[in-house]
């Protein structure tokens, strides 16, 4: 498939990122305290006599460790969504690093999303009996504002003169 192409102008231009609400600094600071009540926990036991227990409350802290890194390299994942005059482009850019995209022809486009938006509702670009879903780490609200920014933009293109 040959590689999409912009021109200049711009009608719709969004880049869609998951929310994070842990920033690095705070994820320091959230580690840091439980290792320190880990590490009191353990030394509890251990003083007890229950030396093995010692060596679970670790590998709390390091599974806890995992799943953060896990959900913060799933956070590279974004999409682009870009309207031109001639095409609208959409981009998925995956976290390692690989990119596929899709055009469509925006005459024929059809920007489906609920209204009032549900938390399973998706927000789906038709044409031609080809779907995409766009957005799904987004909060439903913030798909329906997608969604209705990206209708009125399709509706300006329709309405300018065709050349």
């Amino acid at each position: 498939m040959a590689k999409p192409t912009l021109s200049d102008e711009l009608l719709f231009d969004a880049v869609l990122r998951p929310h994070r609400s842990l920033s690095k600094p705070g994820f320091l600071i959230l580690m840091g305290f439980i290792a320190v009540v880990s590490f009191a926990s353990g030394m509890l036991f251990l003083l007890q006599g229950a030396w093995p227990v010692m060596g679970f409350f670790g590998l709390e802290v390091g599974l806890v460790y995992v799943a953060f890194k896990m959900n913060y390299r799933a956070s590279k994942l974004f999409e682009t969504v870009q309207l031109d005059t001639s095409q609208l482009l959409v981009r998925r850019i995956d976290p390692k690093g690989r990119a596929a995209s899709w055009s469509f022809q925006p005459n024929w486009l059809r920007v489906a999303m609920d209204d009032p938006p549900e938390h399973e509702s998706q927000l789906t670009l038709t044409t031609h009996g080809r779907s995409l879903t766009i957005g799904a780490f987004l909060t439903p609200e913030e798909r329906l504002q997608i969604a209705q920014e990206l209708r009125a933009a399709l509706a300006h293109w329709r309405q300018q003169p065709v050349t």
